[in-house]
């Protein structure tokens, strides 16, 4: 286990663009319920996951021994009132934080990619695993947006 999947690490990006393809800023905005998460607050969420792993990435290749930060996703989301943002904002935050963490782990060596903190929860865990985690936390939220659109009777994308 050397390399990262950098082909679906980027590919994040056009998953989510797709995903909310033809949807109004109001259609972003809605809820099923006051505590669910709209579209536009799952996208928010994402981009708070990405500066996070950007973090501790860096934390585990300067050799900090603290604990990787946690983050209270539900309290980031409300407390920066993401549903008053944009869509449009919010997904080029995203993608500059995409490349820009590309930039850097397309420098790393097998042997950096190896290297190791232990989480919130006290796990190991390796760059790898961190960068594989975001992808795979990526498309459980496109799963989320399916179903917000479902809720609403919005028109599923094609994928």
């Amino acid at each position: 286990m050397t390399k990262v999947n950098f082909e679906a690490f980027l590919n994040t990006h056009g998953q989510l663009v797709t995903a909310i393809d033809g949807l109004s800023e109001e259609q972003t905005t809605w809820k099923p319920k006051l505590e669910s998460w709209s579209v536009l607050e799952v996208l928010t969420h994402l981009v708070d996951h990405s500066i996070v792993v950007s973090f501790r990435i860096r934390d585990i290749l300067a050799g900090t021994e603290a604990q990787l930060p946690a983050f209270n996703q539900d309290a980031w989301v409300s407390g920066q009132y993401a549903n008053a943002g944009k869509v449009s904002d919010v997904l080029q935050t995203f993608h500059a934080l995409l490349l820009y963490n590309s930039l850097l782990l397309s420098r790393l060596d097998a042997e950096d990619l190896e290297k190791t903190g232990v989480n919130a929860k006290g796990e190991t865990v390796s760059i790898k695993q961190i960068v594989e985690g975001f992808t795979n936390h990526v498309q459980r939220h496109l799963g989320q947006i399916d179903r917000i659109k479902q809720a609403a009777g919005f028109a599923l994308s094609k994928s």
